[in-house]
């Protein structure tokens, strides 16, 4: 959640914005800090190419979790949640991420220490994560991330 309210904080944005209102925000931030429009001072340069590297990361983090963007892809995520097999799981700092016999891999946020050790001890951890994870906390797609412009 923390990487989360960082990318908000960079953009000035809050969690009720639009992809239209973060797509202007990103475009903006874009042309002030674009590290073509400095020629003459090089380490100036490297500071305006290492702000824009940030703001593309945190647009393209903010759009992946976006309402729209996961209502864009529900049904990829329903098939994929309900058919596909686990085939791996990483737990770090409240961070989920499971990785998918048919190649998706999704990044949970905000998972309590305790679910996640529930998961890995569950007799079937697909149905385990059915019914406490995939409905349960905010996910984006990290293997196929879909941009919806």
């Amino acid at each position: 959640m923390r990487k989360i309210i960082e990318h908000r904080k960079l953009l000035g944005v809050d969690k009720a914005v639009t992809l239209s209102e973060l797509k202007s925000v990103y475009r903006n931030f874009m042309k002030e800090f674009h590290p073509d429009k400095i020629q003459d001072n090089e380490e100036l340069k490297l500071e305006v190419e290492e702000k824009s590297k940030r703001i593309i990361e945190a647009y393209h983090f903010l759009v992946s979790i976006a309402p729209e963007t996961l209502e864009a892809t529900l049904g990829e995520y329903n098939n994929t949640t309900a058919n596909a097999n686990i085939s791996d799981i990483n737990y770090t700092g409240k961070r989920l991420k499971i990785s998918f016999n048919d190649g998706s891999v999704y990044e949970y946020f905000g998972v309590p220490e305790n679910t996640y050790a529930k998961l890995v001890n569950a007799d079937s951890q697909g149905r385990f994560a059915r019914r406490h994870i995939y409905t349960s906390f905010l996910y984006r797609n990290v293997s196929k991330t879909t941009l919806v412009l």
